[in-house]
């Protein structure tokens, strides 16, 4: 019997958590089971019942580690905090999870509200985890404003009173440390923060209401007064929230959008009948899971760590074995936790809105790392072309003729790594001289900061064009055209711009003062992104050589046609631009562009037919 079948054998029917690992003892997966034996023994019967992630988890597993737990509420916790601190590759993960932080209500005699990031076991009451750190702060801001507590980290209560600090003068702090207020009436602050930040507004504005109307009572106008406006702030900060569900019920309303191996979990928290916060969590999800494995996993990690559970949970989807994880959550509220996934109505809709949030946040999230990828494509340049400094701008510039006829160049503008196609520039280059790419782009270098130089020196000449300079200007082509970019600069007496030759054979990178050129490796962001710029100044410069070209065959084709004089060309090259889009076109269009009858139109027609063949 060897290691595996051994540890199988000696599986206990109790509560507890599983870590299955590879030869090299690397944890493959963190499992939780009501009955360890009953659970890790079914991955390894009949392969025909398991799905594909399964079976390739079961085929790498060498042994397997148990942990007892007393409950199935234990052992979620563990299972959670083994996930976090091994990141299985098969198991679903959220995405940097520390950073996620808590509100925490002290345990002292005066009661502080802190930031924390992480849950300690008793000490003060948590509200959270919060993945929008702005709106937890808001959320701070607003509750120390309708409930003054204290904010100092004094140890109170203090043997000897002080002078209250300027808090206590401004109405931001009940005084504690003056001996102003009692434990008893600075509690029932407290306890007015723990209900606002867990939603319970209806409840709590109800109480405020009736511990005016006494106040009154008592003639205490003065306290009756600031519960009034306590009131009238809370009511305002009520009112924006969305009013979705008219049983005052708390509810959490999971939506999940998964593409390839990232997901997004997106969260109503509906406390009251009232959304009261938004969550967005990122995963990490294996290859070949399912999406309810997806968002059952997803729960128990959340949920592990949640301050609270509400009593009932809507979902996008059936999860199979909900009632084991529901019958977790009840042990963990105190009370039945229902986990519902809604077919129609209200309810449905929301969750439906929920998953739709979470595909928009999975798209801004995608949108996100490419730019923190560009950022690192951009420092990487610095380093491995020592740079004068960050690339924010480059400019390419590429040079297209057919043995010197039509020659083009082409700018392109890249800023913070992005395609800037309002900046891009094209030009004509019309050289005495036989055709020689290393001078057509000097010639294009030159007219283009001639120009900036220009606009630079006369801000009044109409709307600037060329006057930004790059910091990285990249010319296609090797020594030659390096240097004729150098030389340009030299001779105009512009400083402060690198300037990079990249050649389309070897991908090879030319800088001034090196005999050798730079390789950067075949997968760096770098160099792709070197790659996309000069691809994108090598297109716009064959799209407009091509256009001209096709505009002087076109010329060199009516020149031919009897009938048709210079205003005509001239009208039907406006109009159509290329042989192929003449040849398209009907009598009828022809005769209108060239002001012509319709013989000399079909005359135009069989001509160009006659000089394809």
């Amino acid at each position: 019997m060897n290691r595996l079948e051994q540890r199988l054998a000696e599986l206990p029917s109790t509560p507890g958590v599983y870590v299955m690992k590879d030869a090299d003892g690397t944890p493959l997966y963190v499992g939780k089971a009501a009955s360890l034996r009953a659970r890790v023994r079914s991955y390894f019967q009949s392969a025909e019942g398991l799905s594909p992630r399964i079976q390739a988890l079961v085929a790498e597993v060498e042994d397997i580690e148990v942990i007892h737990t007393s409950t199935e509420a234990e052992a979620f916790l563990v299972e959670d905090a083994l996930i976090k601190r091994h990141q299985p590759r098969f198991n679903v993960r959220l995405r940097d999870d520390k950073r996620y932080p808590y509100l925490r209500i002290t345990h002292e005699p005066f009661p502080r509200v802190l930031v924390v990031r992480r849950r300690a076991h008793g000490g003060g009451r948590y509200f959270g985890p919060y993945t929008n750190a702005k709106a937890m702060r808001a959320a701070l801001k607003m509750a120390q404003k309708l409930f003054p507590i204290r904010t100092c980290s004094l140890d109170l209560p203090l043997a000897a009173p002080r002078r209250p600090c300027l808090n206590y003068d401004i109405g931001r702090c009940l005084g504690p440390c003056a001996g102003l207020v009692t434990r008893e009436e600075y509690g029932e602050a407290v306890d007015g923060v723990a209900s606002f930040l867990e939603g319970k507004t209806t409840e709590l504005l109800r109480r405020i209401e009736h511990e005016m109307r006494d106040a009154a009572s008592q003639m205490d106008f003065e306290r009756a007064a600031r519960l009034r406006d306590r009131a009238g702030a809370l009511t305002r900060a009520v009112e924006r929230q969305s009013v979705v569900f008219p049983d005052e019920r708390d509810r959490d309303v999971v939506g999940l959008h998964i593409e390839g191996e990232c997901a997004t979990a997106f969260l109503f928290l509906v406390r009251d009948g009232r959304v009261c916060a938004r969550e967005t969590f990122s995963l990490r999800v294996p290859d070949g899971i399912t999406p309810a494995d997806v968002l059952a996993e997803f729960l128990g990690q959340y949920y592990a760590q949640a301050a609270a559970v509400p009593r009932e949970v809507l979902l996008p989807l059936d999860l199979g074995d909900g009632d084991e994880l529901a019958d977790v959550l009840s042990a963990a509220r105190g009370t039945r936790v229902r986990l519902v996934v809604p077919r129609r109505g209200d309810k449905r809709a929301l969750v439906d809105l929920a998953s739709e949030n979470a595909r928009f946040a999975l798209k801004a999230r995608a949108k996100a790392d490419l730019a923190r990828d560009r950022e690192g494509a951009l420092v990487e340049l610095v380093d491995a072309l020592s740079l004068a400094a960050l690339p924010l701008r480059i400019e390419a510039f590429d040079i297209s003729n057919t043995q010197g006829q039509e020659a083009t160049g082409s700018m392109v503008v890249f800023e913070d790594g992005k395609p800037r196609r309002d900046a891009y520039r094209r030009f004509k280059v019309s050289l005495a001289e036989k055709p020689d790419d290393v001078a057509m782009m000097a010639e294009v270098l030159r007219r283009r900061f001639r120009r900036g130089l220009a606009e630079i020196s006369d801000p009044t000449a109409g709307r600037p064009r060329f006057a930004e300079f790059p910091d990285l200007l990249l010319v296609d082509g090797g020594k030659g055209q390096l240097g004729a970019a150098a030389h340009v600069l030299r001779e105009l007496n512009v400083e402060g711009i690198d300037v990079i030759g990249l050649a389309k054979r070897e991908e090879e990178i030319f800088v001034p003062g090196k005999a050798d050129p730079i390789r950067l490796p075949d997968g760096s962001e770098a160099l792709l992104l070197l790659r996309h710029v000069r691809d994108e100044a090598h297109r716009f410069a064959v799209t407009y050589h091509r256009k001209l070209r096709g505009r002087r065959s076109l010329r060199s084709i009516l020149d031919d046609v009897p009938g048709i004089g210079p205003k005509r060309k001239s009208a039907l090259i406006q109009r159509f631009g290329s042989l192929d889009a003449l040849r398209a076109a009907s009598p009828d269009e022809i005769a209108a562009a060239g002001s012509m009858p319709r013989s000399l139109a079909e005359r135009v027609l069989d001509h160009l037919q006659r000089a394809a063949t």
